[in-house]
């Protein structure tokens, strides 16, 4: 491959598999990306370990540390700075990014959100599609904005919900399209560079 490989920093706040999806994708050596550093606000996150056993640089921002989101994110935004990525991306982390962060990354950061946005911005994806009635539900990967789930979309992946799906079965199914959509919609963006 004669282009370098795009930089990737990644932040989550828990688990992190949308994370390893990423990490497997990238262990390809056709593929456009490599995962330089994770951050995650929460010391738990298992996430994190992931990433330090894979050789991944590291490093947790815990919110009660900081006296204000801005002391926080521009901590963030300092460690950010000395890894400088190419582009950002969230893997289920939970905190909404104010409009100075995103500007420091305009376009560069993605989210991957558990509903088929615009339904089902925050949180309790699965149940609400369920208690809403809807027959098909999935996940959005988008561009990050100021807002809560509100940038532009990049690409969805639908599923269909059945008869006596519960949220955590709807949250399974939905779970194995995530891994897939994300890695495949940050190739596709580095590659229409």
């Amino acid at each position: 491959m004669g282009q370098p490989k795009k930089r990737i920093a990644v932040l989550l706040s828990g688990r992190g598999s949308n994370f390893e999806a990423l990490l497997k994708a990238c262990a390809d050596e056709d593929y456009p990306a490599e995962i330089v550093a994770v951050a995650s606000d929460k010391p738990e996150a298992f996430g994190l370990k992931t990433a330090a056993d894979a050789g991944i640089a590291t490093a947790c921002f815990k919110r009660a540390d900081y006296a204000s989101k801005a002391e926080h994110e521009a901590a963030l935004l300092n460690f950010l700075a000395s890894i400088e990525p190419d582009y950002v991306c969230l893997a289920g982390y939970m905190r909404l990014l104010s409009a100075h962060f995103v500007g420091s990354f305009e376009n560069r950061i993605l989210n991957i959100h558990p509903s088929l946005l615009p339904k089902f911005p925050g949180l309790d994806t699965h149940q609400r599609a369920i208690y809403a009635g809807e027959s098909e539900h999935g996940c959005t990967v988008h561009l990050v904005d100021a807002g809560m789930d509100t940038g532009p979309i990049l690409a969805q992946a639908k599923v269909p919900v059945l008869p006596n799906d519960t949220a955590d079965d709807l949250a399974a199914r939905i779970l194995v399209e995530e891994h897939k959509l994300y890695a495949a919609t940050l190739k596709n963006l580095i590659e229409a560079e």
